[in-house]
């Protein structure tokens, strides 16, 4: 299939063959969400909580998700755990692990699903990053890193020796080949580069990172997975202008849908054998990115770039 051919069946896929009641028996599992507190990642807790997995929901504002804790209780009977967390700030993520850690000695899933998408061109993380890049790519790699041993761990217990590291990407990643490094921090470079550009980049970003965890530690029992959630009704939106709504709103599906695929990759049986895989709506397979090809170098160099802005944190 070609890549137009599957942009179109990923805008408007066959029906899911997998759903929520597919999801086994969670009991001992212990996950982490981030961004749970609203849109897709608060789908994903309700399953995971639903079939009594043990899930912190990690989001920056506590007064703000307590309301949520206590629906997502109310819904599944389980309640979730608040950690703090701001993937815009270097240091709030090294606090956020450490507090997790002291807390729990194994991890066995992580959804890096947070994200932000076209913010103004002025908004900067705490460092000084590109929001995007810096959001979504660079601050879920240093809280997955940050988070290796409760995964290996966690990998260690699992009776099939696998822990999953689930990252949410886009279709957006198609549109971009290459990633310009100039542009992630901020520079006249940057500036010129359109918010959807940036985005684009930022969501490929995702799979390379994603792929090059699933080289590295795939002999230690880490699964690593990408995917585009699919055209979905979300918070996320909230930067678009009227115009971009107008468009784009008519496309999207309803919230659930965006929890299927990653709730597949990290709960189902079948989830053990992605590793390395790009997954498309809903829960299937889908064509990697151009941009992030096995044989290309790209990956080592984005994930040898994050180190370097990690290692004096």
């Amino acid at each position: 299939m070609g890549i137009v051919s599957s942009l179109i069946s990923q805008s408007f896929p066959p029906k899911s063959k997998f759903t929520v009641d597919d999801i086994p028996d969670l009991s001992g599992k212990v996950i982490i969400v981030t961004g749970a507190n609203t849109g897709i990642g608060r789908e994903t807790a309700k399953a995971l909580l639903a079939h009594n997995a043990k899930v912190y929901i990690a989001a920056r504002n506590k007064e703000k998700t307590e309301p949520v804790i206590q629906k997502l209780k109310e819904e599944t009977k389980n309640e979730p755990i608040f950690l703090k967390l701001d993937l815009g700030d270097l240091k709030s993520i090294k606090a956020s692990a450490e507090e997790f850690l002291s807390k729990e000695s194994e991890l066995h899933v992580l959804f890096n699903n947070a994200g932000v998408m076209i913010p103004p061109i002025e908004d900067l993380t705490k460092q000084g990053y590109d929001l995007q890049f810096g959001t979504n790519v660079l601050g879920h790699f240093y809280f997955t890193k940050l988070l290796l041993p409760a995964l290996l761990a966690g990998a260690k217990s699992s009776p099939d020796g696998k822990a999953r590291v689930v990252n949410t990407s886009s279709s957006a990643a198609y549109y971009t080949n290459t990633i310009d490094f100039n542009t992630l921090k901020d520079s006249p470079a940057r500036r010129k580069k359109a918010g959807w550009m940036l985005y684009s980049q930022s969501k490929l970003g995702n799979v390379l990172i994603a792929n090059e965890l699933a080289r590295r530690y795939a002999d230690q029992g880490i699964v690593s997975t990408s995917l585009n959630p699919g055209n979905i009704k979300s918070d996320l939106q909230r930067h678009m202008s009227s115009v971009e709504h107008f468009i784009v709103d008519r496309m999207l599906y309803p919230t659930p849908y965006g929890a299927l695929t990653q709730l597949w990759a990290g709960t189902s049986p079948q989830g053990v054998e992605l590793n390395g895989k790009f997954l498309v709506p809903w829960a299937r397979v889908g064509p990697t990115p151009k941009g992030a090809v096995k044989d290309s170098k790209i990956g080592e160099e984005v994930w040898k770039w994050c180190e370097e802005q990690v290692a004096n944190v």
